[in-house]
């Protein structure tokens, strides 16, 4: 599948998000940020988790930049508002935590 092929869904100025199948319990994803953008609103993650995969690009968590080949991970319980100067690219997912 190439993820250029499927429709973007704008979540805000700049913030682009493409939905790619999964498999229960995990929702996998490619976002698109513009260069200046920020996180539309707090991503809270009560209950699941969230990981991702920088492609290309910077993407900026607090005071840590995250370069190409970069992994980053959130476990439940945890929020972020990610931005970005140079613009991005990134891979991930959602998964559902059952204790």
């Amino acid at each position: 599948m190439n993820v250029d092929e499927v429709t973007p869904i704008e979540l805000g100025p700049g913030v682009h998000v493409r939905m790619l199948p999964g498999m229960p319990g995990i929702r996998t994803w490619v976002i698109d940020l513009a260069p200046g953008v920020e996180w539309p609103d707090l991503d809270v993650h009560d209950t699941y988790g969230e990981a991702y995969f920088v492609v290309s690009g910077e993407l900026s968590e607090g005071n840590h930049t995250h370069g190409p080949g970069t992994y980053v991970a959130f476990g439940p319980k945890t929020s972020h508002r990610p931005r970005t100067e140079t613009g991005v690219r990134a891979f991930g997912f959602n998964y559902d935590v059952t204790d």
